[in-house]
C-alpha cells in the first residue's frame, strides 16, 4: 500500500509518528478538512497531469483552482490532468491518497505560490485518508519540488 511506502519514507526522518490516519475518508478537500478540524484552504492538494508527455505533481491550496493561461504560459502545453486509470501507474498513489512523497522515478513536482500564506499545510500520505501536518519548509525540504510555480486561480 502507499502509505505504507510514505511512512517508510518518513521513517528516514523519523516522521513517521506525525502520519495521521483516520477513520473517515480525507480523499477530497472538503472530507480532509472535516477529518483534521482545519479550513480547506490550508489541504495540499496534489494534482497530477501530462506535461508535454511527463507526468507533473502540482500541490496547491485546497481552495485555489488550475489558471489554464497560467498552466499553459508555464509548461508551454493545455493543462490535461492524468485518467482515473493513470495516477496510480505514474504517481505510485491512488486517486485520493496522492501525495508528493514516496512517488514513483520520474515525477516532476511542484509547489504552487497558493500555499505561502500558511504557516503549515496537510498533504495526504498516500491513502484516502492519512494526512501530515508541515510547515512550508518541511514541505519543500521532503517533497522533492523542483520550483515553485504560480498556475492557479480563485485563493487571492
Amino acid at each position: 500500500m502507499a502509505i505504507e511506502k510514505v511512512k517508510e519514507y518518513f521513517k528516514k526522518y523519523d516522521m513517521e509518528d506525525r502520519i495521521q490516519e483516520f477513520d473517515v475518508s480525507s480523499a477530497t478537500v472538503e472530507l480532509a478538512a472535516e477529518a483534521l478540524h482545519c479550513e480547506p484552504c490550508r489541504i495540499a492538494k496534489t494534482l497530477s497531469f501530462m506535461a508535454k508527455e511527463q507526468p507533473v505533481l502540482i500541490v496547491t491550496a485546497g481552495d485555489a483552482k488550475i489558471d489554464n493561461p497560467k498552466y499553459k504560459a508555464q509548461f508551454g502545453t493545455k493543462a490535461k490532468m492524468l485518467t482515473y486509470e493513470e495516477v496510480e501507474s505514474l504517481t505510485g498513489h491512488a486517486v485520493g491518497g496522492v501525495c508528493p512523497f514516496a512517488v514513483n522515478d520520474g515525477l516532476t513536482i511542484y509547489l504552487d505560490e497558493s500555499l505561502k500564506r500558511f504557516q503549515t499545510v496537510f498533504p495526504a500520505c498516500g491513502s484516502s485518508n492519512s494526512a501530515i501536518e508541515l510547515t512550508i519548509e518541511e514541505l519543500e525540504k521532503y517533497s522533492g519540488y523542483t520550483a515553485w510555480i504560480d498556475v492557479c486561480k480563485g485563493w487571492q
